[in-house]
Order: C-alpha cells, then sequence, then structure tokens
C-alpha cells in the first residue's frame, strides 16, 4: 500500500465520521512501517475545501460578530466557529502530510502526529456542541484556512504562513476566548476552558513543529530566517507586518519565535 495514494484519499473525504475512520486506519499502517513512500506521486491541486459538499461557505466579512456567550445559540455558534478552525487544521496538517516530498521521515511523523491531535480537538468541540444540541453545519462558514493553502503550494511559504503565522495566531486569541468564557462562567463553560487549555498546549507543539521545518528549510537553501519570514506573511497576508500584533509572548517564545520576531510583530520594545 503507497503512503500518498491512501493519505490522498484521507485528505478527499469529506464528512468528518468517514475521514477519521480513514485516518486512524492509515496511521495504524504507518505506524507500523506497512506503507510505501511512492516518489512518482504528484500532489492534486485542490479547487475546493472537502467539507464543501456539506457545510455554507461565505465570506468572513459576511459571518456574525462572536460576542454572547451567555445564551445558548451564542455558545452554539463559538463551539462551531472553533469546531470549524479544527476541521480545516486536519485538512491542513493532512495536506503538509501530503504535498512535500524526499523529506525525512521525521517531518512525516510530525505532521501526521499534528493530524491526529487535530481529529481529538475536533471530536472534543463536537461533543460539546452535541451536548449544545447543535451539530457541525448548523451555521455557514469560511474556507480561509482553506485559501492559505491554495497560496502556499511551496515547502517554505507553506511552513511561514500556516503554523507559524495562522497556528500561532490561535496561541494569541485562545487566551481571551478562555477569559471571556470565564467572566460568563457556568458549568458549561468551564468544561468548554478545559478543552480549550488542552488545545491551547498542544497547538504550541504544532507551531513549534513548524518552527523547527522553516528553520530547516531556511538553511537548507540558506536564507535568514527571521527576514524570509516577515517577507513571506507579507506576501500571503498583505499588511500583517505592518500591524501591532497583541501576541501571547510566552507561548510563542516556547513554540520557537524569537525575541526579535516577537518585538517586529508586535511593535514594542521588549519581548516580555
Amino acid at each position: 500500500m503507497y503512503y500518498f495514494t491512501m493519505l490522498e484519499e484521507v485528505l478527499l473525504t469529506s464528512k468528518p465520521k468517514d475521514k477519521i475512520e480513514k485516518f486512524y486506519k492509515f496511521y495504524k499502517l504507518f505506524l507500523d512501517n506497512k506503507l510505501i513512500f511512492d516518489d512518482n506521486y504528484k500532489a492534486l491541486s485542490l479547487k475546493e475545501p472537502s467539507y464543501s459538499s456539506f457545510l455554507e461557505i461565505i465570506k468572513p466579512t459576511a459571518l456574525p460578530p462572536i460576542k454572547n456567550f451567555k445564551t445558548i445559540e451564542g455558545k452554539k455558534y463559538l463551539v462551531h466557529t472553533i469546531l470549524h478552525i479544527e476541521y480545516s487544521a486536519i485538512d491542513l496538517a493532512l495536506d503538509a502530510a501530503l504535498r512535500f516530498h524526499n523529506l525525512p521521515l521525521k517531518y512525516y511523523q510530525d505532521w501526521l502526529e499534528v493530524a491526529e491531535d487535530e481529529i481529538r480537538h475536533f471530536l472534543m468541540l463536537e461533543e460539546l456542541l452535541t451536548e449544545l444540541g447543535g451539530t457541525y453545519g448548523d451555521f455557514p462558514v469560511h474556507k480561509n484556512l482553506f485559501e492559505a493553502m491554495e497560496q502556499t503550494p511551496d515547502f517554505l511559504r507553506r511552513m511561514a504562513a500556516v503554523p507559524r503565522y495562522l497556528e500561532a495566531n490561535g496561541l494569541d486569541q485562545n487566551p481571551k476566548i478562555m477569559e471571556k468564557l470565564n467572566s460568563n462562567k457556568d458549568e458549561f463553560n468551564v468544561r468548554f476552558i478545559e478543552v480549550l487549555k488542552v488545545i491551547l498546549e498542544e497547538e504550541v507543539s504544532h507551531v513549534k513543529k513548524g518552527d523547527f521545518w522553516f528553520k530547516y528549510e531556511c538553511e537548507r537553501l540558506n536564507l535568514e530566517p527571521e527576514s524570509t519570514y516577515l517577507e513571506i506573511i507579507e506576501e500571503v497576508f498583505p499588511g500583517s507586518t505592518s500591524r501591532k500584533m497583541d501576541l501571547n509572548f510566552i507561548a510563542r517564545k516556547e513554540a520557537g519565535f524569537s525575541c526579535n520576531e516577537l518585538k517586529k510583530l508586535s511593535k514594542k520594545e521588549d519581548c516580555n
């Protein structure tokens, strides 16, 4: 059985239950060293996200703001929003493990570990949504993460833009959501916060993996990492380097960001 062909089938699978079942079958074969890496495989060009068949996709600007954490409907919408990010992140991890060839085995191990984490995050959030009487698909969604994947078909840009930018932004936003939930504390929000704590801790390791492989590729290409990173994220996300970012310094340092990078992104004079 061929690694890339089998993983492609997992990535293209639309419905969460089917995708997750296929992933675990694939992942067991991978861990048991029963898959063959076919270097002749050519990664397909994705035109639509895997979830386009069952979710209503709209522009991010058309989505309502997340603001009410007290009502059932407000809780549903918040959980659904994060749930969709995690489902999109499953595909991002799978695509990273599929699209780039001739890398050390550790690279593929890393991104399949990330995919497994994202699946677990998705299932924890889905359980919370079910408890509220909701299901995935109750609200429209955006495809920002898919579009970032489309814009980064090359390895260096992908490692910079996805784990080191998009996932790193999650490290900044997660504690803010927990703070708001904590200010509206009830039994459900307490459990929700516990799930978000797990996600935050594990997302640090995802960003750290991206940091390692981004710097690996910079070294291979003889590029200076910090200036290369800023250049790439400005190309992929225009305006990202000029705005003042409110960063989670502790989590980002743990994930591999330098003090100099944090100062440039936050427009602060120190990185404490």
